[in-house]
């Protein structure tokens, strides 16, 4: 009976870890296609920066102030299929594009976000990181419940915009 319990907790224990090895290793996006009653979509977060420029919320370890309201655009392409979804930054320079529908047809490697232009194009107007047509990749960072179900949470990292005189910030 010993042996049997001590096989049993094996079992389990290796069960574990290959759920949480998919969890956390792996890319939502990824993973198999949910049932379909399960509402799966993604959130993408990330941040606008002017940097050098001294404006409200400046933070000085970075160097930089926060760009808000700047168009943000999560594009995700495969073959024919294609999702386009817009957000804006906050006061805080921080975005969070949230799709309305389910995703999972996508890997995150078939995404990428773009800030196409600073909202303070006079004094912030040159994309210093990423290029604007590069755009930049997803990470997986988390999964989020919701109240109408299950969202895989990515960042985008930080867009930084620079002007182009630093003398004229």
């Amino acid at each position: 009976m010993a042996r049997f319990a001590g096989s049993l907790q094996l079992y389990c224990l290796s069960v574990l870890l290959v759920i949480l090895t998919q969890l956390g290793g792996g890319s939502a996006m990824g993973l198999p296609r949910p049932p379909p009653n399960v509402n799966f979509t993604i959130g993408v977060e990330g941040a606008v920066w002017c940097k050098t420029c001294r404006y409200a919320g400046y933070v000085k370890s970075k160097d930089a102030s926060p760009l808000p309201n700047a168009a943000a655009l999560l594009r995700c392409r495969r073959g024919k299929w294609a999702l386009s979804v817009w957000g804006a930054t906050d006061a805080r320079g921080y975005f969070l594009i949230q799709t309305g529908t389910q995703v999972a047809a996508f890997t995150s490697k078939d995404c990428r976000v773009y800030v196409p232009r600073s909202p303070s194009r006079a004094a912030c107007g040159v994309a210093l990181q990423p290029g604007r047509k590069t755009g930049s990749p997803l990470k997986f960072r988390r999964f989020v419940a919701l109240p109408d179900g299950l969202q895989g949470r990515y960042s985008a990292g930080n867009f930084v915009f620079g002007p182009r005189d630093p003398k004229k910030c």
